[in-house]
């Protein structure tokens, strides 16, 4: 039975600011660093043979900050596959030491939404000028993007197919799976996990810093209760 542990990241700077952020990569807010240190605690001794995260600094961070206080003691090494030296030059000569690490892959399709022309805006004075309910559908609907953005139907069709193709391999096989990712991403995978339809996972909200651990057996996922 493989476990599949899901952390949206901590607090980033400009959801400290009510920004919309999406692709603009920013680092964590001294809370997010709080945060991801507390989910750490929390996962510490749930074994973890594999990470995913996405390109971002904010959920790279958050991954660290959580596995720096993992009891098993390995070091996450981030992977590079098929990028030249990056790949080649990271090579572990030693089968003890290669044997004390997690491998991290980063992966643009576990990135947050991109929100298009609302990136940098203030959520609140968004709504001001264009009105909370245009702002609302932006945000909450499944198929509506925001000005050239993504909508929560264009963020699943890339995190999904993802999940499936290069995470759930390995839940098959009985391995514990990590993804420090985003809320919009993690929500779509949630979708599947769930069977959410498109109007449930509208209302998942999925907290900073908060881990949400799943259990696969068989094909199956069920949620523990943390």
């Amino acid at each position: 039975m493989g476990k599949l542990i899901l952390m949206r990241h901590g607090e980033s700077c400009w959801n400290k600011k009510n920004l919309f952020t999406g692709w603009v990569d920013v680092p964590l807010s001294p809370k997010g660093i709080e945060e991801s240190l507390a989910a750490g605690k929390v996962i510490q001794n749930l074994p973890i043979d594999i990470i995913f995260t996405s390109t971002l600094v904010r959920a790279q961070m958050t991954l660290f900050l959580a596995m720096s206080l993992h009891h098993s003691g390995k070091v996450p090494v981030v992977q590079h596959p098929k990028q030249g030296k990056l790949d080649s030059w990271s090579h572990i000569y030693s089968e003890e030491t290669k044997a004390d690490t997690i491998p991290v892959y980063y992966s643009w399709e576990l990135n947050e939404r991109m929100y298009g022309q609302l990136q940098g805006l203030n959520k609140a004075e968004t709504a001001a000028k264009f009105g909370a309910e245009q702002v609302k559908i932006w945000r909450r609907s499944y198929n509506v993007a925001p000005p050239e953005g993504e909508s929560l139907e264009m963020t699943a069709a890339r995190s999904i197919p993802f999940f499936k193709e290069k995470i759930l391999p390995h839940l098959q096989a009985g391995r514990n799976v990590f993804i420090a990712a985003h809320g919009n991403s993690l929500r779509s995978i949630c979708m599947f996990l769930d069977n959410l339809t498109q109007d449930e996972v509208l209302h998942l909200e999925i907290a900073t810093g908060m881990p949400i651990i799943y259990n696969c057996h068989s094909g199956k996922f069920t949620k523990e209760v943390t």
